[in-house]
């Protein structure tokens, strides 16, 4: 149980840091400003800043999220939300002060450090017409006697930043850093809030919205060839066409087939694996095919060739519901290969059952939604996926890496269903607002979220009482 647990919880942190890695690095490559990403929820057990993000680790495993400056369906940022972001600032120039070791020669931290930071820089003063063209333009680097500052670049290793140099100027002014914070979150003025509207994720663009949003999603699903590919040139278990159980009302058993026969070649192509055997019989639509089969005779082998016919019956398919299907009545015994592909065979491989699993899992949503596949049958919650994981893990590497691979793939897709709170769900509210040409109001938007937590909430309830009625039942 231990096993199943860990390995479950290994390969979500996987997936989960995939998914976020999406999020962030698009957000990143497009300007928003990433204030954490978290494996994990809150509350915060350890992580380290770099640069302008808090890299973190929750207390719960099971979940990660990225966080982006502004706030989320807010029509214009709260004054909370500016003074967080003001904050993020001051821990951008104390992180670069830090990062030259001048708080180190300074001896001071925190607010002490600021206000020394704010005394030894040129600011410009309130009536130089500081605004964000002028902040930009690097008015605020340059000193009163017209030579290039080396202030900030001796304190801080870079230049200031236009709204590093607007919230230095007020600690000098009212010699507090919460008295500039308070200042500026009630003054709103025009340069700080151009500065956090180019930064914060719900002022973007429409189509970068998209883009950012999209993007767990789209990582996840790439992820997914990725590791078939890495799986297949390492070696994938593979089974033989050697037949275990033969059904004597079918129609191999009538030809001549007998357990322990290996077939070699169907209608002259060669076969080497049990998958090959079978979507060639289901392909046949009735048509005879000429099969030769290698039967143990002792120490040796001898060559056999049979002709038949397969048969079309109903068959439970993946998917839980029955569908005819050709079959000539055989299983396989159980024997094993390992097929390693050459790098280009693997990527090509890789990437074609990647988009097989991803089409089956939009299939059985389908079948799902609309009642041909039972809901019980199809639905299975954080216990199974864990007694799976284990399994998988004592299984071996392969095994494993096919898991995950598969995860992905539902973790991607599942995503981007139509559902609030869900990445599907805020697209779904983009596109309402490319039709409308604006977005929905702020009182439907929370409406939909917490429908949509109502709902997830449901069907998480329903999941785990689903697993355990698997495991007493």
């Amino acid at each position: 149980m231990i096993t199943s647990i860990v390995a479950a919880v290994f390969i979500f942190a996987i997936l989960i840091v995939v998914h976020e890695a999406g999020h962030f690095a698009v957000a990143k490559r497009l300007g928003v400003r990433v204030l954490r990403f978290s494996i994990g929820y809150p509350p915060r057990i350890a992580g380290i800043r770099r640069g302008e993000t808090d890299y973190a680790i929750g207390a719960t495993p099971l979940g990660g999220y990225v966080r982006m400056l502004g706030d989320e369906v807010a029509e214009e940022p709260s004054g909370q939300s500016l003074e967080h972001y003001l904050k993020e600032i001051e821990l951008d120039i104390l992180g670069a002060a830090n990062s030259t070791g001048s708080l180190k020669l300074s001896g001071k931290g925190g607010e002490q450090a600021l206000g020394m930071i704010a005394d030894r820089l040129d600011l410009p003063s309130e009536d130089s017409g500081l605004n964000a063209t002028a902040l930009e333009s690097g008015l605020f680097a340059q000193p009163r006697s017209g030579e290039p500052s080396a202030g900030a670049i001796s304190i801080l290793g870079r230049e200031l930043k236009p709204e590093e140099a607007l919230l230095l100027r007020e600690i000098r002014q009212t010699g507090s850093a919460k008295a500039a914070r308070d200042r500026l979150a009630a003054g709103r003025p025009s340069a700080l809030m151009e500065r956090f509207k180019e930064r914060a994720f719900p002022s973007q663009p429409l189509i970068k919205r998209i883009a950012i949003v999209a993007a767990g999603p789209v990582a996840n699903i790439l992820f997914a060839p990725i590791v078939m590919t890495i799986v297949l040139m390492t070696g994938v278990p593979t089974p033989l066409p050697v037949l275990g159980t033969v059904k004597q009302d079918l129609p191999g058993f009538a030809a001549g087939l007998r357990p322990g026969d290996r077939v070699i070649s169907v209608d002259g192509k060669a076969i080497d694996s049990w998958d090959e055997l079978s979507t060639t019989v289901k392909a046949s639509e009735g048509r005879p095919l000429a099969l030769v089969v290698k039967r143990p005779a002792g120490s040796r082998s001898t060559a056999i060739n049979l002709t038949l016919t397969a048969k079309r019956v109903a068959e439970q398919t993946v998917y839980g519901d029955k569908a005819p299907t050709w079959v000539i009545g055989v299983t396989p015994r159980g024997d094993m290969t390992k097929r390693h592909y050459a790098p280009i065979e693997a990527a090509r491989t890789g990437v074609a059952e990647s988009v097989r699993m991803a089409t089956m899992l939009v299939i059985g949503i389908g079948k799902i939604i609309d009642g041909s596949t039972p809901v019980r049958q199809a639905l299975g919650g954080p216990i199974m996926i864990a007694q799976m994981a284990g399994k998988e893990a004592h299984e071996g590497f392969a095994e494993a890496a096919m898991f995950t691979v598969m995860l992905s793939l539902e973790l991607g897709i599942i995503n981007l269903l139509p559902v609030p709170l869900l990445d599907g769900g805020h697209l779904l509210f983009f596109v309402i607002e490319g039709v409308r040409g604006k977005p929905l109001q702020l009182r439907h938007r929370e409406i939909a979220m917490q429908v949509g937590l109502f709902l997830l909430a449901i069907l998480m309830a329903f999941v785990i009482l689903n697993d355990i009625s698997r495991l007493i039942g």
